[in-house]
């Protein structure tokens, strides 16, 4: 048996929607791993599925998709990594292989995609099982609790980056500044980008400027340029026609969240016309994650973390709802 914390009632997080359980020991199928946890990141989409925002699929789900661990075990037919190795579980659990989408390399758009914490139990729990074929290695030398944010964080942000079609040497707004954000800038910053924050946090706008932003200001506050490009993370609807604004002629905006409360209406003329563009983004491909870890090593981006012991799981939700978390809150596994 062990540990483990599951989604029991949906709902605010001051109405403790986590439940602190002891489940039996999942088993691996075939080309599965049994993975032992050393930590998790704690996600936005982790509070959104613990509040109902994001509905259940099934219930009293073990949330957390962030998870650095070690292999404890194989399934049948599955050839490795070997026991011990270490390894990321992401958000991406798995996909067809078969469909239109999966064929021409857009598997984050498969219909028969599954997730790592919402469709099978993750990674706030002593073990779980993961497809071998969905999980990334890691390096040996770095601590879980820097890792476990570059697991989502920094692959959505990767993703989010990409989809803002950001042109070399660009000008990139980000709005909102917490865990996907701190590392998405940095390596945007790394690769030639100026990068100015929106958010609304005070302590968030200091990291930001600490990391290398040429500007901070309010979530709201026009940038001291025009953007080329443009990442929403907060997952706030008033925003978009913001954030669109103060784009360049040309410039396009992605919206990185899996939740975002309703979109004002919107002016053509002020917010879209010049050939702005405003994008969605959905979950992520293994090659993104692959090239996100590569521009990790490379870049070596400050993983700022707020760790919390495992058995602290709903004060690291709550506190990340109050924005009271700088980086990424990470639960650390008990020894």
């Amino acid at each position: 048996m062990m540990d483990a914390w599951v989604v029991a009632r949906p709902g605010p997080v001051a109405t403790r929607p986590l439940e602190r359980a002891v489940l039996p020991d999942p088993v691996p199928g075939p080309g599965e791993l049994l993975v032992r946890v050393e930590a998790c990141a704690v996600c936005r989409t982790d509070l959104h599925l613990a509040e109902g925002d994001l509905p259940p699929k099934r219930p009293r789900t073990v949330p957390g998709h962030e998870v650095v661990g070690r292999v404890a075990g194989l399934g049948p037919d599955t050839p490795g990594p070997p026991v011990g190795s270490r390894v990321g579980v992401a958000w991406l659990r798995s996909t067809c292989g078969r469909c239109r989408y999966c064929l021409r390399g857009a598997e984050n758009l498969c219909p028969a995609s599954t997730y790592t914490g919402w469709d099978a139990d993750g990674g706030y729990a002593q073990l779980l099982t993961a497809p071998a074929a969905y999980v990334y290695p890691l390096p040996e030398d770095t601590p879980a609790e820097t890792l476990a944010p570059l697991l989502c964080a920094g692959i959505i942000g990767y993703r989010a980056l990409a989809r803002a079609d950001l042109p070399p040497g660009g000008r990139l707004g980000i709005y909102g500044f917490g865990a996907s954000a701190h590392l998405t800038a940095q390596i945007a910053i790394a690769e030639g980008a100026t990068v100015h924050v929106m958010t609304r946090s005070p302590a968030a706008r200091e990291l930001a400027l600490r990391l290398g932003a040429a500007s901070a200001a309010g979530s709201a506050d026009p940038p001291p340029e025009p953007l080329d490009a443009a990442i929403l993370f907060a997952p706030v609807g008033d925003l978009v026609p913001v954030a669109l604004a103060a784009l360049d002629r040309g410039g396009t905006l992605a919206v990185a969240g899996i939740h975002l409360t309703d979109i004002p209406v919107l002016n053509y003329q002020r917010h879209l016309f010049q050939e702005r563009t405003l994008r969605s983004v959905t979950a992520n491909t293994r090659d993104d994650g692959r090239e996100f870890l590569r521009l990790a090593a490379l870049h070596h981006p400050r993983v700022t973390t707020t760790p919390y012991p495992f058995d602290a799981a709903g004060q690291a939700l709550a506190d990340l709802a109050a924005d009271r978390v700088e980086g990424a809150a990470v639960l650390l596994m008990d020894r």
